[in-house]
């Protein structure tokens, strides 16, 4: 049925029709391209038990999107020490000790609760997120500095804070990760950029080894909860 010439076929739609042929918002379609993140169950009456169950339920399932992203992580990070080396020739260097007594670079160590024995889940998931945390300082630099693979840079440290904030979620406490504040990141920034240009190049391959090095043993921590160990509750 032809409508009026003086009235508009839209005008006598539903509004409900309307809206849906209208195109989806912005928003909302950044939001369908973004993968899915199960939500955790809301607590029903005094079912405590059965809401930290669900949650711990929830931690676990992020564990095999974690590993995923940390070997990704680790990979990349080879990846560009690798280029380093081979563009700059930057690969071992007599000032490396000196300068890494400088950087203060994060570092896992047999007291953070990593290693298979004596592990420690809630201490390692600390300690790997708030390294990750720290860590984003150091590759802001390396982003700032390494030019030519500025956008590969800004790719791993958006990642990096990904992983962060993943993991500090399945962490008892999350206020006990430690996460620079602003001054603190702006002042070893401010060093960082202070660093003479000829040690740009070797302060950037001890930044991405020990990243390297930091990622590798966070796989291996990751793995070792997916595989074998289930979150405390």
């Amino acid at each position: 049925m032809k409508c009026p010439r003086d009235r508009s076929c839209a005008r006598r739609r539903p509004p409900a029709l309307r809206a849906a042929l209208l195109p989806p918002p912005p928003l909302l379609l950044l939001l369908l391209l973004v993968p899915r993140v199960a939500a955790a169950p809301l607590p029903h009456g005094d079912s405590s038990g059965e809401a930290e169950l669900d949650e711990a339920a929830a931690r676990r399932a992020a564990l095999p999107d974690c590993l995923r992203l940390a070997q990704l992580l680790h990979a990349r990070a080879a990846q560009l020490q690798d280029e380093m080396c081979e563009k700059f020739s930057v690969c071992q260097n007599s000032m490396e000790m000196l300068l890494r007594n400088n950087l203060n670079l994060p570092k896992v160590t047999e007291k953070d609760g990593c290693l298979l024995a004596g592990f420690n889940e809630d201490k390692c998931l600390r300690k790997i997120s708030s390294g990750l945390y720290a860590f984003q300082t150091y590759l802001r630099y390396i982003q700032e500095t390494f030019v030519s693979e500025n956008q590969n840079v800004e790719s791993l440290s958006y990642s990096t804070e990904h992983l962060a904030r993943t993991i500090r979620k399945m962490v008892i406490n999350p206020e006990e990760v430690i996460i620079p504040d602003a001054a603190t990141q702006e002042s070893l920034h401010t060093k960082l950029k202070s660093t003479k240009a000829w040690t740009e190049k070797i302060t950037i391959h001890l930044i991405l080894r020990d990243f390297t090095s930091f990622m590798e043993k966070t796989v291996r921590a990751v793995r070792y909860l997916k595989n074998t160990r289930s979150f405390s509750v």
